[in-house]
């Protein structure tokens, strides 16, 4: 086998999986093809433009490990799309009448890359294959292997991307914090935003993994200290529709009992009727390289929370979002044994010259695989109708389109 030079990447937000993916990466090469040179392109697609990347010297090989415990990344990230071309020249990564796809293909034929690894989300991975398309055109190979990476899960057709798991865990760890606040002041309404533009998962994951949490936590409902003050109330995710009254009504039953109220809310939860209405307004919302509306511009926790709170006569409202908590966090063990069975055959496959995004494949029975880059893209949607959620619904006492399941 000729000798290899692999580069690695990591690009758009950020994921509890990063780091340690970086860092299985390395180990995996350092023990299959340790003659092989590694390098990794500096703040994702802005580093392959720029060249700019650091080398893995036989240090970073000796302590790869290190990496498995941390959160962020070491190599940084970016949101940049290679197809935005106006974004590029405007951000100084190219020059007028550059195309930045070429000029980033041509930068890895420089480097005398061989196996190109890119861990993200769809956007990150597709642009990769574009990236192989267009050297292979032009008589250079390069393998490319993605690994996905989304706190939202959301990738088609993956069972499970990349640090999930960890991001829903760590929201739950937030909101036990959050809900002692319901103690700081009479009928108080706490929202609790979390990360999912156009899917539930993650909000959905979160609240299950809380409640688990609450399972395992003593009360004292003698002394006022009471499992139902730290329940959640209702969870509201961008797949189900939602009748605000009639939930409105429902919620003010539940701080009339117990002088709090705490919503899950999705961020992405009644986007585009609020992203309208702003809009309706004349207000310009900010919008990222891929056209998306920033969600910091829109404070959908705050949208709903301003028209909760008079319609249930609550007397102190909070919003607070857990985003940026759980995306930043180190792996939990869950996800440290998916990063590591995906990486190595992330590596498996690029020494054997295989391209495709790894993951357990929905539509051939969850099977561990390389999955074709053409059948990658975001947007899968959350279905509120499993089992496992209905149920969290019902136990909370709202049922799959926000209304009151009880006659």
């Amino acid at each position: 086998m000729p000798t290899q030079k692999i580069a690695m990447l990591t690009a758009g937000g950020l994921a509890p999986c990063l780091s340690a993916a970086v860092g299985g990466l390395i180990a995996r090469y350092t023990d299959l093809a340790p003659e092989a040179e590694i390098i990794g392109y500096r703040s994702g697609y802005k580093g392959l433009l720029l060249g700019d990347h650091l080398p893995v010297t036989p240090q970073v090989r000796a302590k790869a490990d290190v990496l498995l415990r941390h959160g962020g990344s070491p190599l940084g990230n970016s949101r940049i799309k290679l197809t935005n071309v106006k974004d590029c020249v405007k951000r100084g990564l190219v020059k007028e009448g550059q195309d930045p796809l070429k000029v980033a293909a041509e930068q890895l034929a420089r480097d005398q890359v061989t196996i190109l690894h890119t861990i993200g989300g769809d956007d990150t991975n597709t642009t990769a294959a574009d990236l192989a398309a267009y050297l292979e055109a032009n008589g250079y190979h390069l393998t490319v292997v993605g690994l996905p990476k989304t706190i939202d899960n959301d990738v088609v057709p993956i069972r499970q991307t990349l640090g999930a798991w960890t991001a829903a865990e760590q929201g739950a760890i937030f909101a036990e914090n959050i809900v002692n606040e319901q103690s700081a002041n009479p009928r108080m309404l706490i929202v609790h935003e979390i990360m999912g533009r156009k899917c539930g998962w993650l909000t959905a994951a979160t609240a299950r993994a809380y409640r688990e949490r609450l399972d395992r936590t003593a009360f004292l409902p003698e002394f006022g200290l009471d499992r139902a003050h730290k329940e959640v109330d209702a969870v509201y995710l961008p797949e189900m529709p939602l009748d605000i009254e009639r939930e409105a009504a429902r919620l003010k039953e539940r701080l009339d009992a117990k002088d709090c109220v705490t919503i899950f809310l999705s961020e992405g939860a009644g986007l585009d009727e609020i992203v309208a209405e702003i809009e309706g307004r004349g207000e310009v919302l900010g919008r990222d390289p891929f056209g998306h509306v920033k969600i910091d511009t829109v404070n959908v926790g705050k949208w709903f929370a301003d028209r909760f709170a008079p319609m249930i006569g609550a007397e102190k409202t909070l919003v607070l979002k857990s985003g940026h908590f759980g995306r930043s966090a180190a792996p939990n063990p869950d996800d440290l044994r998916l990063i590591q069975g995906m990486v190595d055959l992330a590596v498996e496959c690029g020494l054997k010259g295989v391209s495709g995004v790894i993951g357990h494949d929905e539509d051939q029975g969850g099977r561990l695989r390389a999955i074709e880059f053409p059948r990658i893209r975001g947007g899968k949607a959350f279905d509120p109708t499993a089992p496992w959620f209905a149920a969290l619904l019902a136990q909370i006492g709202q049922d799959q389109i926000g209304r009151d399941p009880r006659p």
